[in-house]
């Protein structure tokens, strides 16, 4: 029973951890600038490889931070403008290019 209860206090501290890490909840959760920023963490982290600890993180802040160059942008934005058409797209690939 012991075991228990200590398990469920790690868990229930986890739980707070990543809650106080998660976006805030003014933050829209979805679109366009939340899948570019996906879409470069997960370059970032393809390119870290088997780094671990310090070396790892300052790479990771580096690479993130880094500007996104304009045939990235325009790829990520490519692809989140599949099944937009005409003016709809124009306007969604102009809006998403300026950010």
């Amino acid at each position: 029973m012991k075991q228990f209860f200590v398990a469920l206090a790690v868990a229930t501290a986890a739980f707070a951890a990543s809650a106080q890490t998660a976006a805030p909840a003014s933050a829209p959760a979805s679109g366009p600038a939340q899948s570019a920023q996906q879409s470069k963490m997960g370059q970032c982290n393809d390119k870290a490889g088997p780094m671990k600890g310090d070396e790892r993180k300052a790479f990771m802040k580096d690479c993130l931070s880094a500007k996104v160059s304009q045939t990235d942008k325009m790829k990520t934005c490519n692809a989140d403008a599949k099944g937009k058409k005409g003016d709809e797209r124009k306007a969604f690939m102009k809006d998403c290019l300026s950010k």
